[in-house]
């Protein structure tokens, strides 16, 4: 899509937004009964599903802290950043680092709408209407160079985004359209669905593919090859709730002995990579 201005969006109720969908199975108020007819199929249907949500947003939340407590990066940009939730990128961020500066991208206009008032309250972040699949759009927009300094290294946010890109859009050459135009020490977040060859996730993909007319699971190898060119670190492409688990809580063990995730949450994989 092309990238769109910032006057007058239009939110349409009578439509499913993905955006929404996910804010409704996360708990949040921000979507329409259309969202909620779609979140309830999960619910109804495909129970323990909405697991994959909150396992994603946990290791986003535990990623950002990774990357602002151990390395100098202090300017992010979350691509298909979603409506505003709890712990929002710039919140786990500037808790750490206030300093750090954050450019989400989202086409979704109730998405804008929320980014607004974000700005009214956060000059350090900004809010640019476009689409993921046009990079050179959201790389090259005002607002992303105003806060933004491509001389610098980048934390680049791909969180549950690239599983909505299907194959003919070219996922892997949207990474390497921001792994070239980056810094060496620029880190890259991505979570992703993984096809595990079962009925859940054959029926997971036919929900939203009717839905959305997008919606892919991608193997190990596949997620690994969106990657391609940049060193991922420890522990690698894994289900999220094993991404650098919290250990005090543990949020996947509450009782603190390894226990056996469930089918759901080996169907959302995370990991963090390095530009050399």
């Amino acid at each position: 899509m092309a990238f769109m201005t910032v006057e007058g969006p239009s939110i349409d109720s009578t439509r499913p937004s993905i955006a929404r969908v996910y804010d409704y199975l996360l708990g949040g108020k921000d979507n329409y009964a259309v969202d909620r007819a779609i979140g309830d199929v999960f619910f109804r249907d495909l129970p323990g599903s909405v697991a994959i949500a909150f396992a994603n947003r946990a290791a986003l939340i535990r990623a950002i802290v990774e990357i602002v407590t151990t390395t100098e990066i202090r300017q992010f940009i979350d691509l298909g950043s979603g409506l505003p939730t709890a712990d929002n990128v710039h919140q786990v961020a500037q808790r750490h680092a206030p300093e750090s500066r954050i450019v989400y991208v989202d086409n979704d206009p109730q998405v804008l709408v929320h980014g607004c008032a974000l700005l009214e309250q956060n000059e350090r972040t900004r809010v640019v209407r476009a689409d993921v699949r046009d990079p050179e759009t959201v790389r090259t927009h005002p607002d992303t160079r105003e806060l933004i300094d491509f001389d610098r290294p980048v934390a680049v946010i791909f969180s549950a985004i690239l599983h909505h890109v299907n194959d003919e859009e070219d996922p892997v050459g949207i990474v390497r359209h921001w792994r070239d135009h980056v810094p060496s020490g620029s880190h890259f977040f991505v979570s992703h669905f993984r096809s595990g060859d079962n009925p859940e996730t054959e029926e997971a993909e036919r929900v939203l593919q009717k839905t959305f007319g997008r919606g892919r699971w991608r193997t190990d190898a596949e997620i690994a090859a969106l990657l391609d060119g940049l060193e991922i670190l420890a522990p690698g492409i894994v289900p999220a709730p094993l991404w650098r688990p919290d250990t005090n809580p543990n949020p996947w063990n509450a009782d603190g002995a390894e226990r056996e995730l469930s089918v759901w949450q080996h169907l959302i994989v995370a990991g963090l990579a390095r530009k050399p």
